[in-house]
Formats: structure tokens, sequence, C-alpha cells
């Protein structure tokens, strides 16, 4: 094909930073009716190639002799292409160029772009001739309308409906798609042959799709039908928190060997010593369809000399954009195809034609289908007619997306709206007042939000730390390696600032569950403390066991994992760790060895030997004499304070080893006359000298008043996207993150000063509570707020006060 000079010298690239820069180039250069003839991701950012209308008639004429398609189908102009502009985001400095095509020999660019052009051409006008079929026949239409509101994708659902006699009824036309539906989904409908030829299948898919739990499943099926004997598991997740545990605990039960693998050549010799076995399941590692391991654990299950069939789990509630994604992602691999695929969690599924689509489209045959957590009664062999059917049943779910489209599309004319649709509506209307009420909220004093956020961010209590971490707990590029070296590296420049002599470390524990409710974990964290004023700092590490590892063990060893881990971190201070039990003797005699300096509450009954008088006596009762007063507060009112303190040595069995002395520090309160006892705390530790009575005491009574500290961890991690399931790679990051921010939090809600006041207000009218409400902000609320705050100021790009007022009358209009 001969292409005219002047198109080559006609056709005019633009190449900006975002893809809306560059179209606006395009219009204020060509004007409001040039033609887009391609667009690309190039390393400047976003190029599109652009011709002036006249000059694409031209073209076409000249290279091709289709010229009435352009009659028949115009192309969208730019102007209409281009999108309301989006004001919530400050827009950021673009440097961008236009330049004409060079008038030199015809390059594969011009070839190409033209191709392009055409191929868009024909394609509308594919769709002209789809709507023309629509019209003479309406209840293609709206059996259209059906599928896709049922997740099919538009392309299957156009092809299958191309097939459809014109005249059918609504029900003749369902009937077809469901035959045709049957027809062509690939099921492995022969349960029996599977299960008699054995072999060893592995289960692959994203995290959280449900492998383990489809493994036992499979298992309890096998060893129902030949026994215990003839089957193993194998898992090669060393990744995540308990793998290895949850699926010995199925074995257990089935009585059936688990074995867990690291490498290729791992696996190797675990399938050479399973030769015997009539079928192996292998229970891997899940990873996100992006993830570019995903093709190195293909490459490790093909590389065995025992062939491997791999099953593909399929969430039935993701979205088919997705679903398709991991078919893509996990099809291939060392010229080993998918054996099938097993459809998960349908229980869940809201639109599970997608589901159906994608095999369809991918010649994936399904072998069973997972719908719930029992094992192994929630996993059926795969039925066409049954999943088919599946589809269009009625659901009990809010259709606020495609289905309430499709309703309302279907409602015959001047008739009332449905009762679904109506409910639809009132959501809607719902979400959108409380969007409006909120930025109303806020628009009413911008300057108030930019003051705020200003004053949170230079009151030293980690906000800006925080609200980085926050935008980490989304980002998939953002690891839990590289989370934890920022909390590292803020908890150095905290303690460098907060801290005059000594690091607090305040070890606690909180039981999590995941957002199913189904697993739960056992979270071992750190605080670390101001040695001046109690307040928390960093929470630089957390550490979490599963139900079926945790037990008394982390009752009778309060802080083991934190000690020893704080212990190969340089912070710059002594650390003294605080306890909320006194430790087993071994620990206290290993901390010694290491020079660890701790501090342990304990009972007053703790039997103790005085070293001053040899005798024994409970820790409450040492013969000792009590401090002058000083005033204090307890529960909110005016009290004294008074310790004692003497060298004890800790009456332990003769088994035990033995221990240097301890100090053993008693701390009363009394009421404001200084008469009656309040409160009694009993304490022993082995910091220093140094360190007063008094001190100790008062790093004691911080101690109790942040322990609230762990317990609201539990509200910043459902806050920051939840536990997720077993398996979730990005857990402990937003544990992590979760435990970070929660300091933040917690200094916010105690803070003094007009300027913490007008935080707190401000935060509680994000909470959606009223501005002058009497009840006290709890700090469960007050990180409601903050994370409010957060993601209010990333959707406005606000990083300073001046561009806050335009922004949020923009999200006005906009709501």
């Amino acid at each position: 094909m001969s292409i005219p000079t002047d198109v080559r010298t006609t056709a005019r690239r633009f190449v900006a930073a975002t893809s809306r820069e560059a179209l606006r180039l395009v219009r204020e250069a060509l004007g409001a009716e040039a033609i887009v003839l391609s667009n690309r991701a190039s390393a400047d950012g976003v190029e599109i190639v652009a011709m002036v209308e006249s000059d694409v008639t031209e073209a076409l004429e000249s290279a091709a002799p289709a010229a009435p398609v352009v009659a028949a189908a115009p192309v969208q102009p730019v102007a209409a292409a281009v999108p309301a502009p989006a004001p919530m985001v400050s827009a950021p400095v673009i440097q961008a160029r236009s330049e004409p095509q060079p008038a030199a020999a015809p390059t594969d660019a011009v070839l190409n772009e033209l191709h392009s052009m055409r191929g868009m051409i024909e394609e509308q006008l594919a769709s002209v001739v789809w709507n023309d079929k629509q019209r003479q026949d309406p209840v293609r239409g709206r059996l259209l309308r059906t599928l896709l509101g049922a997740g099919f994708s538009a392309r299957l659902s156009k092809a299958m409906l191309e097939k459809l006699p014109i005249g059918q009824t609504y029900a003749q036309g369902m009937a077809f798609a469901r035959s045709e539906l049957i027809r062509a989904l690939p099921v492995h409908e022969d349960e029996d042959a599977l299960l008699s030829q054995g072999g060893v299948y592995a289960l692959m898919g994203p995290t959280g799709v449900g492998k383990t739990t489809t493994t036992a499943k499979l298992a309890a099926r096998c060893v129902m039908r030949f026994g215990a004997d003839k089957l193993a598991l194998v898992t090669t997740d060393s990744y995540r928190i308990g793998a290895y545990e949850q699926l010995r605990i199925y074995g257990q039960i089935l009585d059936v060997p688990v074995y867990g693998v690291k490498d290729a050549a791992d696996l190797h010799l675990v399938l050479q010593d399973l030769r015997d076995k009539h079928m192996v399941l292998i229970d891997t590692v899940g990873m996100s369809q992006r993830d570019r391991a995903v093709s190195d654990q293909i490459a490790m299950l093909c590389s065995s000399h025992r062939p491997v069939k791999r099953l593909l789990l399929l969430n039935a509630s993701s979205h088919g954009d997705t679903l398709n994604e991991v078919v893509h992602a996990y099809r291939h691999g060392g010229g080993n195809e998918l054996a099938g695929c097993i459809f998960t969690k349908m229980d869940e599924a809201t639109h599970p034609g997608a589901l159906i689509d994608t095999v369809i489209r991918h010649r994936l045959p399904v072998h069973y289908i997972s719908s719930g957590q029992k094992v192994p009664e929630n996993l059926m062999p795969a039925d066409r007619a049954q999943l088919v059917d599946s589809v269009f049943q009625p659901r009990r779910h809010n259709p606020l997306f495609v289905p309430s489209e499709v309703e309302m599309h279907d409602e015959p004319a001047g008739a009332a709206p449905s009762a679904q649709v109506v409910q639809a509506q009132a959501e809607a209307d719902r979400l959108r007042a409380q969007y409006q009420n909120l930025i109303r909220a806020m628009a009413h004093d911008a300057q108030e939000l930019a003051t705020v956020a200003g004053a949170l961010a230079g009151a030293q209590i980690g906000f800006e730390a925080a609200r980085r971490l926050w935008r980490h707990a989304g980002d998939e590029s953002i690891g839990q390696k590289a989370v934890q070296d920022d909390l590292m590296v803020h908890a150095r420049s905290e303690v460098a600032v907060g801290c005059d002599s000594h690091v607090l470390a305040l070890s606690g524990q909180v039981g999590l569950r995941s957002n199913g409710g189904d697993d739960v974990y056992e979270c071992q964290s750190s605080l670390l403390l101001s040695d001046r004023s109690g307040q928390p700092l960093s929470a630089p590490g957390q550490w979490l066991s599963t139900a079926a590892t945790r037990g008394s063990d982390t009752r009778r060893r309060p802080g083991a994992r934190q000690v020893q881990w704080l212990r190969q971190q340089a912070l710059g201070k002594p650390l003294v760790h605080l306890l909320p039990r006194m430790p087993a003797v071994e620990l206290m005699a290993e901390w010694q060895s290491q020079s660890q300096q701790w501090l342990a509450r304990v009972p007053g009954s703790t039997s103790v030997i005085e070293l001053r008088t040899g005798e024994s006596s409970a820790l409450a009762r040492i013969d000792a004499e009590f401090s002058e007063p000083v005033p204090t507060v307890f529960k909110g009112g005016p009290a004294m304070q008074c310790e004692a303190h003497a060298m004890v040595q800790l009456r332990v069995g003769a088994d035990k080893p033995g221990l240097p002395p301890l100090r053993g520090v008693v701390r009363r309160v009394l009421d404001a006359r200084g008469q009656k006892i309040l409160a009694q705390t009993c304490m022993l530790s082995n910091v220093d000298m140094r360190v007063s009575p008094r001190q100790l005491a008062q790093w004691q009574a911080w101690a109790a008043d942040a322990e609230p500290c762990f317990r609201l961890i539990r509200q910043g991690l459902q806050l920051a996207g939840g536990m997720g399931e077993l398996g979730d790679p990005d857990m402990l990051k937003r544990l992590l993150i979760a435990g970070q921010v929660t300091t933040t939090a917690w200094r916010l809600l105690h803070a003094k000063g007009e300027w913490a006041d007008r935080a707190r207000m401000l935060l509680n009218e994000l909470t959606g509570r009223p501005a002058k409400s009497t009840r006290p902000l709890t700090g469960n609320a007050l990180y409601v707020g903050v994370s409010k705050l957060f993601v209010l100021l990333e959707a406005l790009g606000t990083e300073s006060t001046a561009p806050m007022q335009p922004q949020l009358r923009a999200m006005e209009n906009e709501a």
C-alpha cells in the first residue's frame, strides 16, 4: 500500500505525562474534530498520533478502496473522547511536546497507525450492525443485558446470540442460551476415572483462593475412596505463618502423612520417596498472578521426574478480568498445560457467569466446585447443567452494579420500577448524600482542615510517618521487608528525640481473627516508650502465631520473642523491657547472661528472700521503709504515691538455675490525705541501681497506661485491610503498619493543648458523630477518624494549605 506524502507530513505525535494532558494538546493543536490514530505508553509518558479529519478521509481513499466505511461509522472526535476534568488532584507540572511526522520514506509506524485506524472503524461498523439487529429483534437486546448482568463478557454473549434465530420469545431465547452454555462448558464429569488413575496433583492459584482447604477436601474424598495409606500430602508453602501446621492438622485428622518442600530438588526427593502412593496432593504457595515468581513455581513443579498435573483454583467472587488474568498467568509453563480447574467460594459469588465465561474461552475443564469451609462436604464434582442454572438463579444481594442496570432496561415502558431497582436507587442516594455531607462538613472551613493537618505534621507524634505507611498498606509493590526497614529507621529517629537515658520496650499480646472469622492468631508486639513521658514512640516489630501453635508457653514466657529480636537492633540507648508478668526462671538466667535489663509486674504474694535480713517473705511484705509520699493522679483524681525498695533473691526450686539478686519494688497509691491505700503494685527488676525506685515505679505505671495500645492495634488492622486468609503475603505488612499508626493515634488521643482539641474535634466529625457530642472520643473512634483523614488528604492530593479550598469545592460539585 502506498502512503500519500500528505499523510506522512500531516500525522502528528503528541507526548505528555498523562493521557488527559496529551488529548488536551491534540485538541488545542488540531481542533475538537481531530481523529486519534493510535496511542501507546512511551518512556516519556503517553504518546498519541492524531490527524485532522479531512486528512484521514484522504488517507483512507488512497490507502484502501473501502472509503464508504468512514461514512457508515464515523470515528469519535477527540472532544468526545476527552473525559471531564478531575479537579480533586493537583495537576503536576507536565512537559509535553507536539511534533509533526517527519516527511521521509514510509515507515512501519505510519502503516501500523493506518491499520489501527482501519481496525477501529471496522469494529465500530460491527457495532452498528449489532445495533441494527437489536432494533430489528428487541428480545436479543434484552437477552444480552441478562447475560451481561450474570457476569458473562460482551464478546462471548454477542457471539452466542449471533446464532439465535430471529423472532424468538425471551423464554425461548433463554432456553437457547442455556443449551449453548451447557454445550460449550468444559467439565470433567467422571470423578471415578479421575481418582482411579491417581497421580500427583498440584493445586495452584492466587493468595486466599482456598488452596489448603480445598487440598484437605480432596484428600478426604480420596481417603474415603481408597484409604489413607494410598495418599500423601505435600506443601511447598514455606512463606506464610503456620502453613505447614494447618496442613499437618488436616493430615493428622485423616491419618495421612504431610511433607514440606522448599525447592525443586527437595520436591524431587519427596516424590521419589512417595512413588508407592496412589495419589499425592501438593498444596502450593499462593502468589498474585502478577508475581514473576509464578513462572518459577510452575517450573519447579514441571521439573519433577514424576508428572505433576496442575489444577488451577478460581475464586468465584473475582471479577471476570481478574479471572482472565489469573488463567493467563498460570496456564503455561515448561510445556505443561493446566489439567483443569476448581471453582472455589461459589457461596460468595454474585456474578458466577464470569467463571463459566472464563473456562469456556480458555477451554479449561472444571473438576470440582467448592462452596464452603466444611471438609469434605463442601466439595462436589462439577455438573454442567447445575453450573449453568446456578448463574441465572435469583440471588440475595443488593444489585448496585450491573444487575440494577439490566433490570432498569428490562422494565416495560410506563411500568413502575421493581422493588430491587427502588432499593438500589435508595442505596445509591444514601451513599451520595453521605459523601456530600462529609464534603460539606469539610468545605465549610477548608482552612481548618489544612491547619489541623499542618499541626499534626508538626506535633512530633509521628503523623507524617503514619500517613506514609498508610499509603503502603494498599501498595502491592511495597513488601513487608521495606515496611520493616522503614519502621526501624523511624524507631531510631524517635528514640534519639524522645528518650533521655533508656528506651522502654513494652511487650504485649493481642488475639486476632481473619476477616472470615475462621483463622485465629495471637500477635506478640513491642511498643517503644519514652523514658521521659511514657508515650509510645514506635512499634517496630510484630510477630504472629496461629491457634495451632500458640498456648500456655507464650503466657509463661512473656516477651521472649520481642526481647531476642530487639537485642539485635541498634537503637542507640540501653533497653529496659517492661513485662506484664514475671518471666520464666530460664529466661531470667538467659537474659542475665546477655545483659538484658527488664522490669516485670508480679503478684504481691511472690516468695522472695530479703538479702538484708535473710528472711523469707512475700514481696508485698518486705521489711523496707516507704519513701515520702508525693502527689500523683489516680483515676482522674488527686492522690499520693510512695515506694518501698529492697534487694531480694527469688525463691526457686532446686532444679532451677541460680539467679543473681533482684530489685524488689512496692508502689502504693494513697488518698489525697495519705492515709488510705487505694492501690498497690509489686515489681521485680534487674535494672542497675542508677535508676531510682521511684523511676522504676513510674516506668511500670506508664506501662500499665500504655497496655490498651495493643488492643487498639486490632482496630487499626481492620481499617488497613484486615488479617485476610491464611497465606495472604501482605498480612504481616498490614499488621506492622497498624501497629505504628496506633502509636500516633494513641499520642493524639492523650495530647494536651488547643491544637490537639481542634484535631480531635475534626476527626470526631469525620467519624460521623455529632460535632458537639459530650461523649469522650475513644481510641477506636479516633483511629477511624485518622484513617479517614488519610484518605481525604490523599483524595485531595494535599501536601500544603494553598489548594485546599478550590479542591473541596470541586469535590462537592462532583458529588
